[in-house]
């Protein structure tokens, strides 16, 4: 479309062409001014022509708004004036009505006038000048009337380069993008990935640019200034720019725009639901939608969400099950009130739904309806019931529509994948939490919201509707105290955590009933993870009743993994051997899990298989060494207890090998939380140390937990106990208890060398399950009790709720349990290991070699020596 303009002073009228792209844009060609008015080279300081060259040209969008900049052949070719001094006006014709012109405009570095003590010169491109009075730009209207804006520097325009000294009314062209939180990342981009928001397009970080003195330049921007128009009921004939002669300015595009509002000026950010018509598929719904006047900060799938099931489920605080379930396509936008949002081709007006709630396509197949819009902040505490202490806990609070409402400083949507996040933040299957010290402050939406809060297995986990009130600035949760095992001797601990600072794994310990915490540092591969944390002692993070020490896990990929718990004074090194993944390319297998278990000890720590068996090699013939104080369980995946790792844990008991169970998470993500799978161990009236943790460990009186609280008694003897019974055994009395607050609990069974001797079952699942019996045992042996619900505590790997004690020992007539058959697939296992070592491990020498092969030799030789003793001498 042609209009005839006004032409400028100097000379006779120019048409103009008016390119219009969306009805509230309107682009203006500034060819024909160019022709005049074009700047050259020598208007320019030398840093400012370098940052000439790298602006953008040609068809542009920034911040929503379209421009056309440069000339026809491509060349950036900015109008402008002021050069050199020069107070002569320039003309630009516009022939078009507008609410505001924006102008896409810069402005040399070089002032006139700069602060006292201010120099050119400095080695980073600042502005040395800021409110200097550039030039006026001047509209000139339809009826003959005009209207002048003052253009200053910093204010209404700015440098090509600045460092952190943004306009205070223009903004720099490149806008803000979000940016995909898992990815994919380019090359050196994870980090910033994390943030969600990038200036400028997605990608890898901009280098920066050397000027012609070898220093670096930021980006080079474009200033984008929406100049309000006092008149818009009336058209624009011209602009006309009159210069101070300060310093040159420069336009590079002009668009106009009829919108009622700032078109820079965004909203504060509000959540949009999608509600489609037949045929449109909400993940094309969110994934083509696109916006002008703003930004979609994150586009997401809510969870369909009944409020009055989620109340009633019987497990709480354990996440959510990932299932199948209705999603409602979902948006976070911050924009101009004139925002336009185009999905699956049709277009809605947010301008509608920010005044009405809601707003439609023409054809009313896609409304965006605006969801929590009214909020208040507040401050919340959690207190115990009882005690009306605050306490530290984990806190998810939901929207009556599904969404997630983080308390601050936590995240919107959690990072669960490894080595990612470790924040104080955790996601359970599909449900997210925060970690919070027993208070926080958190902006939620008038109206219900609904909370859940948990602190490990002996408070009752809390699911309530609150509601918040107008103006509400406090809340209180409290959370009861159903089970106190502290109080008859019994602590906690998480024996296999990574990744965590101390300070972290302090808060998450506290938060989920952890009385000690292991933090583990670790070598993968050429990664080192918390060696700095390493102090061998006791963390400074540690508190009265949460425990924080950092010892290491040492592994070697094929022969097993041993965890080096308390080791006071020096750390047991090299943390990995025998090459990748644990180790590096080509290291060698130069210590055995033996070594590194003595030098533990001998440093006064404890020694713990972790996820036993696996790696299932060395590890054999550490236990048969006696070089294990603790094996860790943890993975409970099925309704039953019966895994290969209780029933590896069941063969060497039946050959007489102990070792005390233990449980640890293997945390290494925001995908589990701390001590989802824990140890009780008694301490009896010891006070709480470190040292007397390891010595209840260290004497088998503990069980491992995904929740249930158990007790367990043979005739009155406890896990760790040994007692004698005359040959053949006899009958035994046998209390066993397991009582869980998270969720029900479905068996309790009572396990003799391996096999169940009697059960406790409720179909329907009870929060306390009891055996009080006297049962039969033939000779000796070992007595355990273990239960198991069919309900799972959600993580990155789902784990049933169940837990599993240390077992009684009884000696019948003095004499300890063997079975010959497992004796030797125990033995074939540890030759195996001989065999990888002959064959295929990277050897550091004959010496070493021998060294590390003798363990095998010796194990071997210990169950030969077990076997001749329980009359099964070996034949060949």
């Amino acid at each position: 479309m042609r209009h005839h303009a006004a032409g400028p002073t100097a000379g006779p009228p120019i048409l103009v062409n008016v390119i219009s792209t969306m009805p509230k844009f309107q682009t203006v060609d500034l060819d024909a001014a160019r022709s005049r008015d074009t700047i050259s080279g020598d208007a320019w300081e030398d840093r400012t022509t370098r940052g000439l060259g790298s602006l953008p040209v040609g068809t542009q969008r920034f911040w929503g708004i379209p421009f056309e900049l440069g000339n026809s052949s491509g060349e950036i070719s900015p109008v402008g004036a002021g050069s050199q001094g020069s107070t002569n006006s320039i003309s630009i014709p516009i022939d078009g009505v507008a609410t505001y012109i924006v102008l896409a405009h810069i402005c040399d570095s070089r002032a006139r006038d700069t602060v006292a003590g201010q120099t050119a010169d400095y080695a980073s491109p600042v502005v040395t000048a800021p409110g200097e009075h550039l030039a006026d730009y001047v509209l000139v209207y339809e009826d003959g009337s005009t209207h002048s804006t003052p253009i200053r520097r910093r204010f209404e325009v700015n440098q090509v380069h600045t460092r952190m000294q943004s306009g205070f009314a223009c903004r720099p062209h490149q806008g803000l993008t979000p940016l995909p939180l898992r990815g994919p990342y380019p090359e050196n981009s994870w980090g910033r990935y994390q943030t969600i928001a990038s200036v400028g397009p997605a990608g890898p970080p901009a280098s920066p640019r050397e000027d012609l003195e070898g220093r670096m330049l930021p980006a080079a921007s474009w200033s984008i200034y929406a100049l309000k128009n006092p008149k818009p009921e009336l058209r624009v004939t011209e602009i006309r720019v009159v210069p101070t002669g300060a310093a040159t300015v420069g336009i590079g595009g002009i668009t106009l725009f009829t919108g009622k509002e700032h078109p820079l000026r965004h909203e504060p950010l509000e959540t949009f639901q999608l509600k489609l018509g037949a045929g449109i598929h909400p993940d094309a719904a969110l994934s083509s939608a696109r916006i002008d006047l703003g930004v979609i900060a994150r586009r997401y799938m809510v969870q369909g969400f009944d409020p009055a099931a989620w109340l009633d489920e019987p497990v709480k605080g354990r996440g959510e099950a990932p299932e199948e379930r209705t999603f409602q396509p979902t948006f976070d936008v911050a924009a101009s009130v004139d925002a336009s949002v185009e999905i699956d081709g049709r277009e809605v007006e947010l301008a509608k739904a920010y005044e009405a709630g809601e707003a439609s396509s023409d054809d009313g197949d896609i409304t965006m309806q605006v969801v929590g819009r009214e909020k208040t902040w507040l401050q919340a505490r959690i207190v115990d019931s009882e005690t009306g202490k605050q306490i530290a806990a984990r806190v998810h609070m939901r929207s009556p529509d599904g969404r997630y409402l983080p308390p601050y400083g936590h995240r919107q949507e959690v990072n669960d994948n490894w080595f990612e996040d470790y924040g104080a933040d955790v996601k359970l299957g599909d449900t997210q939490y925060a970690y919070v010290d027993g208070k926080f402050s958190a902006e939620l939406p008038v109206g219900d919201v609904y909370f859940e809060v948990s602190r490990g297995f002996e408070y009752q986990p809390v699911r309530q509707k609150v509601e918040i009130g107008r103006g509400q600035k406090e809340i209180e949760i409290r959370l009861e105290k159903r089970e106190d095992r502290r109080n008859t001797g019994w602590v906690t601990a998480d024996t296999h955590v990574h990744f965590l600072s101390p300070e972290t794994a302090h808060l998450e310990a506290d938060a989920e009933g952890v009385n000690v915490i292991n933090l583990l540092a670790a070598q993968w591969g050429d990664l080192f993870t918390n060696v700095g944390d390493i102090t061998g002692r006791q963390s400074g993070s540690s508190s009265g009743e949460t425990i924080v020490w950092v010892g290491t896990e040492n592994r070697q990929h094929f022969l097993g993994h041993i965890s080096m718990l308390g080791v006071k004074g020096d750390p047991v090194f090299p943390m990995s051997t025998g090459g990748a993944t644990e180790g590096y390319f080509g290291d060698p297998t130069e210590r055995a899990m033996s070594e590194w278990a003595d030098e533990c000890r001998a440093k006064g720590g404890l020694v713990v298989v972790p996820h036993f068996p696996y790696p299932h090699s060395e590890i054999i013939a550490e236990v048969v060494r006696g070089r294990v104080d603790g094996l860790e369980f943890w993975d409970f995946w099925t309704p039953t207890m019966d895994t290969f790792s209780f029933h590896e844990y069941y063969r060497l008991l039946n050959c007489g090998y102990r070792a005390a169970v233990v449980g640890g998470t293997d945390k290494m993500s925001a995908g589990m939380p701390v001590g989802n799978v824990r140890t009780y161990a008694q301490i009896g009236d010891s006070a709480l140390t470190y040292d007397a943790w390891v010595d209840a460990v260290r004497a088998g009186r503990t069980y491992t937990t995904s929740g249930p609280l158990m007790s367990f008694s043979v005739d009155g003897h406890e896990p760790g106990d040994d007692f004698q019974m005359p040959a053949g055994g006899g009958t035994v009395h046998v209390e066993a208890s397991a009582i869980s607050l998270t969720g029900p609990v479905n068996r309790l069974e009572i396990v003799f060398n391996g096999d169940v001797i009697a059960t406790v079952e409720d179909a329907n699942g009870a929060s306390t399950l009891s055996f009080n019996e006297s049962v039969k045992v033939q000779g000796s042996g070992w007595l355990a009790a273990r239960c198991v619900s069919n309900h799972r505590a959600w993580s990155v790997w789902p784990q049933h709720i169940a837990a599993h004690t240390s077992p009684v020992f009884i000696k019948a007539n003095g004499e300890s349990l063997f079975d010959n058959p497992t004796a030797e697939y125990l033995i074939t296992i540890m030759e195996g290991g001989m065999t990888w070592l002959d064959t295929l491990a990277t050897r550091a020498g004959s010496a070493r070699h021998a060294a590390v092969r003798s363990v095998f030799e010796e194990a071997v030789a210990a169950v030969r020596e077990k076997q001749r003793e329980h009359g099964h001498p070996h034949d060949h």
